[in-house]
Order: C-alpha cells, then sequence, then structure tokens
C-alpha cells in the first residue's frame, strides 16, 4: 500500500476570503501556500489594485460565522477590537421648510447590529494569524501567468526578481488550487481554459468615488466629547432618486464616504469640478457641513471614478484540481453588504463538503476520487445562492436611493417587523434580517420573503374587498331602508 501525503493546497489572492480559506486549509493539516500579485497588504505603502481605500466593509452574520468556524478562537476577538457596530441606517436629507433633518432606521427590530470594519486592518489579522501558522507560506508579489490543471502544475511570475530584464518564473506542483484573487480574476482565467463554464459580466451604469468626513479634534480629557461628527453607530445616506451619497464609519473617529452616481453625471462634473459643492448642496444637504468644499473638490478631482460590475458563473471548480471563491466567482454590487460576506460563508460552505470526506491526507487524486466529487457537489450546490444574491444586490441600490424614502417601504418593513414580534411562531422576518442576520441559504431567503410578500399582497387585497364589500352592504341597506 502507498504511503500517504500531506496534501498541498494553493491559495490565490491574500485578501479576507483567501486568508480565510488558507487558515481552513492549515486547520486541517494541509501544507498551504498563498500567492499575492501585490505587495504585502499590510505595507501602507502597497498599492490596492483599483488605486484607492476600498469601500469600507461592513461585516454580518454570515462572515462572523465563517471566521468562528476557522478554529482558531481568538481571531474573531481581535477582529472585533476595530469594529464599530452598525444598529441601522441614517437617512439625511431636507424637509419643505429648508430645515436639515436625520432619520434613523433600525436595520433589526431586534437589536441586532452589523459591523463597520476597515479592510486593511481586517486583512492585517488574518496575515498575522496566517504568520503563525507552520504549515503556511505566504509569496507576496507573485502573478499567477499559467496553469494545467491536469498536471496540477501552476506558473508565477516573482515580480522585481530581475531589475534588468524579465521577472523570473516558478513553476508549483499542488494538489488543490483555491481562486480567490477577485472579480479579475487569473484563477478563473485560467479554469476557463479547461472547464466549460457559462460566464456573465455586467458592467451597471455607475460610478463611484470615494471622499473622507475627517474625525473631530478632541480637547476634552474627560472622554465625553466624541471624535466622530455624526452618529457612529449608523451607516449614513443621503439618497436620491438617480444617485446617493453614504459614509460609513471607522475606528479613527473618521467617515470613509462613496458617492454613487451614473456616468452622466461624473462627465458633466469633470468638466466643472468647482460645481461639486454646489452639486452637494443640492442633492446631499449637510454634506458641506462635514467635508469643505475645497475638500470636495480636491477629493472629486484626485480620487478615480470606477466602475461597478456584476458577475456570475458555473461552475466553480474543474475537477479535483481547482476551485474559485468569493469575487473570482460572484463578484457583486456592494448595495447590500454582502460581498466580502458571501466570500467568507464560501470557505466555510466549501470546507463543509470537503469535511465530508472520509481521508484529508490522500495520495495525488485523480478526476475520479472524493475530492473532485466533493467539489462537485459544492459549485452545484452554491451555484443558486450566489446568483440570488448578485440579483439582490443590484436590487438594492435602489432601495437604498429611494424605496428608503417610500411609505410602502416603511410600512412593510413596519409591518413584517411586528409581525415577526408579536407572532413569532410564523417565523416572519424582513428579507433584510434573514440575509444580515442569519446563516439560511440566500436562496431559500428569497424564497420565504417572496412568499410573506404574497401572503401580504393576499391579505392587503382581502381587507380592501372586505371594506369596499361592506361598504357595498351598508349603502343598499340604507337605500332599501328608504324605500321602505
Amino acid at each position: 500500500m502507498a504511503e500517504s501525503k500531506t496534501q498541498k493546497t494553493i491559495v490565490i489572492g491574500a485578501g479576507p476570503v483567501g486568508t480565510l480559506a488558507a487558515l481552513y486549509a492549515a486547520q486541517r493539516g494541509h501544507d498551504v501556500e498563498v500567492y499575492e500579485l501585490r505587495s504585502d497588504l499590510r505595507d501602507p505603502s502597497t498599492v490596492p489594485l483599483n488605486f484607492t481605500k476600498s469601500i469600507n466593509l461592513a461585516l454580518s452574520e454570515r462572515g462572523i460565522h465563517a471566521i468562528r468556524e476557522s478554529g482558531r478562537s481568538v481571531l474573531l476577538e481581535q477582529i472585533f477590537e476595530s469594529t464599530i457596530p452598525m444598529h441601522g441606517r441614517m437617512i439625511h436629507g431636507k424637509d419643505l421648510a429648508g430645515k436639515l433633518y436625520e432619520k434613523p432606521q433600525d436595520y433589526d427590530i431586534h437589536g441586532r447590529s452589523i459591523y463597520a470594519v476597515d479592510r486593511g486592518g481586517l486583512n492585517k489579522t488574518l496575515l498575522d494569524e496566517l504568520d503563525a501558522m507552520p504549515n503556511v507560506n505566504i509569496m507576496f508579489n507573485h502573478k499567477l501567468t499559467g496553469a494545467d490543471f491536469k498536471k496540477h502544475k501552476a506558473w508565477f511570475e516573482v515580480s522585481g526578481s530581475n531589475k534588468s530584464g524579465r521577472n523570473r518564473e516558478i513553476e508549483v506542483d499542488f494538489d488543490l488550487m483555491i481562486g480567490a484573487d477577485g472579480a479579475h480574476s487569473a484563477a478563473r482565467y485560467h479554469m476557463m481554459k479547461y472547464q466549460r463554464m457559462d460566464y456573465q459580466q455586467e458592467y451597471i451604469d455607475t460610478l463611484w468615488c470615494e471622499f473622507q468626513i475627517p474625525a473631530r479634534e478632541v480637547q476634552d480629557s474627560t472622554g465625553k466629547e466624541t471624535k466622530f461628527r455624526i452618529s457612529p453607530n449608523h451607516l449614513h445616506i443621503w439618497p436620491g432618486k438617480e444617485f446617493m451619497f453614504i459614509a460609513i464609519p471607522s475606528f479613527d473617529g473618521s467617515f470613509t464616504c462613496t458617492l454613487f452616481m451614473p456616468s452622466s453625471h461624473f462627465i458633466h462634473l469633470e468638466a466643472t469640478p468647482q460645481s461639486v459643492p454646489e452639486f452637494f448642496d443640492v442633492n446631499f444637504p449637510g454634506v458641506t457641513t462635514l467635508i469643505t468644499r475645497e475638500n470636495l473638490i480636491a477629493s472629486f478631482k484626485s480620487n478615480p471614478h470606477l466602475p461597478l460590475i456584476s458577475i456570475k458563473c458555473s461552475p466553480y471548480h474543474y475537477e479535483d484540481s481547482v476551485v474559485i471563491l468569493g469575487d473570482a466567482a460572484h463578484a457583486m454590487v456592494p448595495f447590500y453588504g454582502q460581498g466580502m460576506n458571501a466570500g467568507l460563508e464560501d470557505v466555510n460552505v466549501l470546507f463543509s463538503f470537503i469535511d465530508s470526506e472520509p481521508s484529508k491526507h490522500i495520495e495525488r487524486p485523480s478526476p475520479s476520487n472524493l475530492r473532485a466529487e466533493a467539489l462537485s457537489k459544492y459549485s452545484e450546490y452554491r451555484k443558486s445562492d450566489a446568483h440570488v444574491i448578485n440579483d439582490l444586490a443590484l436590487q438594492n441600490y435602489v432601495e437604498m436611493r429611494a424605496s428608503v424614502v417610500s411609505p410602502i417601504y416603511a410600512a412593510r418593513k413596519w409591518l413584517e417587523e411586528k409581525l415577526s414580534v408579536l407572532v413569532p411562531s410564523l417565523g416572519w422576518q424582513t428579507k433584510y434580517s434573514r440575509v444580515s442576520f442569519g446563516n439560511e441559504r440566500y436562496s431559500e431567503v428569497i424564497r420565504k420573503s417572496d412568499r410573506q410578500g404574497r401572503l401580504l399582497t393576499f391579505w392587503l387585497v382581502g381587507l380592501i374587498s372586505s371594506q369596499v364589500v361592506l361598504g357595498g352592504l351598508m349603502a343598499w341597506r340604507r337605500a332599501t331602508r328608504g324605500r321602505g
């Protein structure tokens, strides 16, 4: 009988999803190597792939659960030390009298929160945890340039390895490749040469640009004066019919803000950047009291105006050799706050299928072995959920920029939350609560939410019909009495 060997798993991408996947694999005794295109992501001088700070992240139950299940007990504690709970949205606007207002909307009637987290800080915590594991090696400045998924080989170009000519290329053997290298994934690109993959990519007609609300200078030594200029426990929204401005708190007291807007509006403002403050005064009242007019113009001119992409594909694997996770498999627009959470959940779901196999240390796999079956089952299981959350993220853009000020939206939210409290046996919840505060499959969430919507419509129609019938009977009775 051949002697078994330790499985070698390589992970492409050292972002939050890739590092968590590496942790899961290392906890199971794999020899793990992580390859990252960029320099060490913990180095402040490392330029992000989109040449700006990423949109601040919202960590919710799915991501929290996946980190909790990693087997590293102190990891979640360390992450929560630098997070800020957000209890709901804060809607900003101006009333008919011209007075500025703030209207809070709790996310959940039961008081549950999502957590604002800095991407860089989260990444550092996960990378530091990996560095402490003896069976993990992290290689930065390594670009995946090719792969043979039948022979289990990959090739990487090592950036900066030859300053006078072509960079050095290395060959790496592996048992399993996990591609977690983002929307423009090299792992997915090379996998598509082997796998007959259905692939759909869509850029929505919306660009985004980042701004900053600076922290307040605190002079009060008693601690009563806050460093936050607006409530730190809310996701702040200035809604508009076609665009919106949001602000998410950072641990240092500042807010990372994002302007989402159709490209035509960006083109107009790019031609006249001096009109940016006036545009904000008209559409996002109150922002110029938080960000100086000079800083608004400077940020609009210096920060890139970036596109938003939505990607669906299937399947997510090829035989027993490679599987893709996170944005590499299902990049989505950021309007449900589930991009990172769905990616972290991918890791937990994938390894639940891998763990169902009887052996974690196996010979060099073949296309018919158990791991190939596990990857196939994962791919089939995850497809419907990934496609659903992509669609929900697109739909939620309309909700955030317009529906949050709609009386119909507020009425349905109020009714669903009241039913969840008054008649808990019904299992009634808002769609948002199911997505953000639970671990139900996304496809199950949409099925239950649609059912609730149909029931509410049925009850509403029934109520209106009964009132019409009752009114008709009363009118008929008055008429017959008059004739009598």
